[in-house]
């Protein structure tokens, strides 16, 4: 299983790892820690370093109930760190842009940036599918319902993992149809969906290799581990390892992640178990 990311062919025979490197001032972990140049380039180099195959930008906050931002701010926080990375890093780094809005995406790729990460699957912005089509660079479609204001009163369902699996259905068929041929699938954890769904859809998380696209699992620190295990965010490095492995014996290919050094070594390990 591959997809084209910038001219190079990314092989998920072995699980990959996306590095989070959030530039917003309330994320629900690591908000407003990477303000400065000095910070974004220590915590990008170290996670390249770690082992990073992907490094995912995010300028808007998509944690529950955050506030919604204008594209103009969105783009503002945007750009400075994607003109820093291409800098100093190069054609060595494949960025993701996490965004939902598709002049956002345009004005990533014009900036460099190697693929788009959509929390909405193309549901928020009519226009995405187009533009990911025009540009040909691979697209992440996530599902949720809703927008990151409301999406927690939308977590209704008669069979969460059978309503996802037919919301990519609908939604790959869509985007091909468009002319995408390179797409991720996230089942989107924590977004419209709560705890006991979330671990619903862990618990089930290889029905969506049926689709036979990559699939992304991002659970880093979430509040399924954190409220679950009564503790902070902070505090569940331990939580998010452990669910990290169950991810991967289920068929992860793609594990988004704050902490990359201690999931590479979850690949690892589960590299030599798989043989």
């Amino acid at each position: 299983m591959t997809i084209q990311c910038k001219g190079r062919l990314i092989d998920f025979t072995t699980p990959k790892i996306m590095g989070i490197l959030n530039v917003t001032p309330d994320s629900f972990y690591d908000g407003g820690k990477y303000k400065t140049e000095t910070a974004i380039l220590k915590q990008t180099e170290k996670m390249l370093k770690d082992g990073a195959t992907f490094i995912d930008i995010g300028a808007y906050s998509s944690r529950p109930g955050a506030d919604d931002i204008s594209s103009q701010e969105e783009k503002n926080r945007l750009y400075p760190v994607l003109n820093l990375l291409n800098r100093e890093f190069g054609e060595d780094i494949l960025i993701s842009v996490d965004t939902f809005r598709s002049d956002i995406a345009e004005f990533a790729i014009e900036n460099k940036a190697s693929l788009i990460n959509d929390i909405s699957g193309g549901s928020l912005d009519i226009k995405m599918y187009d533009t990911i089509a025009r540009y040909k660079v691979p697209y992440i479609m996530m599902h949720m319902k809703g927008t990151p204001q409301n999406m927690k009163t939308l977590a209704h369902y008669e069979d969460v993992v059978l309503e996802v699996k037919q919301y990519f259905s609908e939604k790959i068929n869509a985007a091909r149809e468009k002319g995408i041929t390179d797409i991720i699938i996230d089942p989107g954890f924590g977004f419209a969906k709560n705890i006991v769904q979330n671990f619903e859809v862990l618990r089930k998380f290889e029905i969506f290799k049926s689709l036979n696209l990559p699939v992304l699992c991002g659970i880093s620190r979430k509040s399924m581990i954190y409220k679950t295990l009564d503790i902070s965010p902070d505090k569940a490095l331990n939580g998010t390892t452990a669910l990290h492995s169950i991810a991967l014996i289920k068929g992860a290919n793609i594990l988004r992640v704050h902490d990359v050094k201690e999931a590479m070594e979850c690949i690892r390990l589960n590299q030599e178990l798989i043989g």
